[in-house]
């Protein structure tokens, strides 16, 4: 084996590695709020809608009315798919993942663009707005035929989230629900260098082009460590059942040391500032759609985890429960992250391709040295 005497220090999942810079979002220490070009997500969640952070993460401020208009009017007029990508949608196999669609379904789009092979700025964000806009098709349309139903056309008339509902269900619920899931939507819009950020920042910087790299970045998500675990929540919480068994359940749990889905974060340390907005949102819609077992379950778990574990639950611990009172399946619920996270994926990937350098790291070599092949008769 190789002398590993002088080894380099190494970082395994690149903790506390720097990469690069980016202005599109950061953790402040000091106000333990996540920032989208410096305003505090849960001011943005509750006072902008999707749309103007959407704006916002693409175009570096916030939009005036006469930028807004137009920004929604282009949105709205590219929000259709082709009859060919149903078609294909269709032809999936029933089982099929949700997210292994989704990933498809916009590795279709790239096939379709017009300026798939163009990876100029320019492109690249005439690009960013047409998956913005279509995704959210995709994603109602695979929802609708993996349940033996027909897709249902946008309504241009209709803002970003009330179309969502419109896709999947056929009409438009309560305001209250609208703006639960529209604050959703902006709270899992970006969040740095994550796993799937960071995917689709390595495949931009090889100078592939904007559909690539999100098929790279919905692949890292449908992970449960990063974004299926809104997925597993609720698979959790319906494993529990009732709150009379929460306690046991988590306790048993801790005993013999099993991974508790919807807790922790390797950025926040003190909680995750997006949880109390999501968390007053989840018990809004819950009053709504009588979900109170739901809340209370989690509370069970999120006081036991942090008296036993010191553990704060993650975004995804209220966003699971939302997401399922809402009516969605929960194999919908990490599709529906990528809704929302197209718009930093793609604010990351024009900040990559306006200063590319190819990402390569290294790696310490721990292997066999190097050795003569032997002939065949002395294996």
């Amino acid at each position: 084996m190789n002398d590993t005497a002088a080894a380099p220090q190494v970082f395994k999942g690149l903790v506390g590695v720097h990469a690069d810079v980016t202005a599109v979002s950061k953790v402040m220490p000091e106000t333990n709020s996540l920032t989208y070009r410096g305003y505090a997500v849960q001011d943005l969640a509750e006072q902008c809608r999707f749309e103007e952070v959407a704006y916002l993460l693409l175009n570096g401020e916030l939009p005036n009315r006469r930028q807004l208009n137009a920004f929604e009017k282009e949105e709205r007029a590219n929000r259709k798919i082709s009859k060919v990508l149903i078609r294909a949608i269709e032809s999936f196999p029933r089982k099929t993942h949700p997210m292994d669609a989704t990933r498809t379904a916009v590795s279709f789009l790239g096939l379709e663009d017009p300026e798939a092979q163009d990876v100029s700025e320019a492109a690249t964000r005439r690009k960013a707005m047409r998956l913005y806009a279509k995704i959210p098709t995709a994603i109602a349309a695979i929802a609708r035929l993996r349940k033996g139903l027909r897709p249902i056309q946008p309504k241009p008339e209709l803002g970003f989230s009330e179309n969502i509902f419109h896709m999947f269900f056929g009409k438009v619920p309560e305001p209250e629900i609208v703006k639960a899931f529209d604050v959703s939507m902006t709270l899992y819009a970006e969040h740095s260098f994550n796993a799937s950020t960071f995917a689709a920042r390595v495949v931009a910087s090889t100078g592939a082009d904007l559909h690539a790299a999100v098929t790279a970045g919905i692949a890292a998500l449908k992970g449960p460590l990063h974004g299926g675990a809104n997925e597993a929540v609720m698979h959790m919480l319906k494993e529990i059942g009732t709150p009379a068994k929460a306690r046991g359940w988590i306790d048993d749990k801790l005993e013999h040391r099993a991974l508790v889905m919807g807790f922790g974060h390797r950025v926040y340390r003190s909680g995750d500032s997006r949880v109390p907005t999501m968390s007053k949102w989840r018990d809004i819609v819950a009053g709504l759609r009588g979900g109170q077992k739901w809340i209370e379950i989690s509370r069970i778990l999120a006081e036991e985890m942090l008296a036993k574990k010191n553990i704060h639950p993650n975004l995804d611990f209220p966003a699971g429960p939302t997401y399922y009172l809402m009516g969605f399946d929960i194999p919908m619920f990490t599709p529906l992250f990528v809704a929302s996270r197209i718009t930093g994926w793609s604010a990351h990937v024009l900040e990559q391709i306006a200063d590319n350098r190819l990402i390569r790291p290294l790696s310490h070599y721990v292997g066999v040295d190097q050795r003569p092949v032997p002939p065949i008769k002395a294996r």
